[in-house]
């Protein structure tokens, strides 16, 4: 029977350097050679997708945590946040002199202190992430931040969602109560621990993105699969008929999971496929 399955990037994919090991380009190329079908699920935007993602030969994309579809090169579904609401954010953003970066499927596009706001923040991210003080002591915001764009045009029609630096976690607090219609979110850590606050398009999440794309692809839910590490990742495994938490996940999917496989940088890829009999 062919499976859909879907991948989280960061953290799944992709380990906490930005890299794909060996065996999870291995696992996804041999269930692609069985028949299966494979998409990453992702809170990246295209721009972002590195080349090597492609490369490895995946059947497309959901991106922006789901407000973007793409199969096989067709885009299926882009919901974006309206210019409105784009300018609005925008403005918001510099009246509390917040640090941000809007996402596009043009690219990243940084507010003009973002590049000097974000190297300590975005060190300290990849610290949390298992990367040591001499691996971020030269970080630098594009490092960790693929397709960021400095001097672009901020009042935009084309956002999938905004990233902004948190001052500290009322922030994000007040983010809720000043664009109601908005989905707002936190990145980076857990609870007040977190770094970046988010705002995307209302109601958007993977697991609305995945019904969009299997009703497309005249595919059933009970033939799903998703991998993913995160708490934005629970409602794309808790839909899938089987849902596969990463060793490094955090202690919400590892408790909600179906299967918890090993770390992302340990063969943990490899090692669910392998599991759930996609080489067979």
């Amino acid at each position: 029977m062919v499976k859909i399955i879907f991948l989280d990037v960061d953290g799944t994919l992709v380990d906490y350097d930005n890299r794909i090991p060996e065996s999870a380009v291995k696992a996804i190329r041999l269930a692609r050679d069985k028949g299966h079908k494979v998409y990453v699920c992702t809170g990246r935007s295209r721009a972002e997708m590195q080349p090597e993602i492609w490369d490895i030969g995946i059947d497309g994309m959901i991106g922006g945590n789901g407000s973007y579809v793409e199969d096989n090169g067709e885009v299926v579904m882009h919901q974006l946040i309206s210019k409105d609401d784009a300018k609005h954010i925008v403005d918001w953003l510099h009246s509390r002199g917040l640090e941000f970066y809007l996402e596009s499927n043009n690219g990243l596009f940084a507010s003009e202190n973002f590049k000097e706001a974000a190297r300590p923040v975005l060190r300290e991210y990849s610290l949390r992430k298992g990367k040591t003080e001499e691996e971020v002591k030269d970080q630098e915001a594009e490092d960790a931040l693929h397709g960021l764009i400095y001097g672009g045009e901020l009042y935009r029609d084309d956002l999938n969602k905004v990233s902004f630096i948190l001052s500290d976690y009322q922030d994000h607090l007040d983010s809720i109560e000043e664009f109601p219609n908005l989905e707002a979110h936190t990145w980076g850590g857990r609870g007040e621990t977190a770094l970046f606050g988010d705002l995307g398009v209302k109601d958007i999440n993977k697991a609305r993105a995945i019904a969009v794309l299997l009703k497309h692809l005249g595919a059933e839910q009970k033939d799903t699969i998703a991998l993913g590490d995160a708490k934005i990742d629970i409602p794309m495994l808790d839909y899938c008929q089987i849902g596969v938490s990463m060793g490094n996940g955090g202690p919400e999917i590892l408790k909600m999971a179906d299967m918890v496989t090993d770390d992302v940088a340990e063969d943990g890829l490899y090692n669910a496929f392998e599991k759930l009999g996609l080489f067979d």
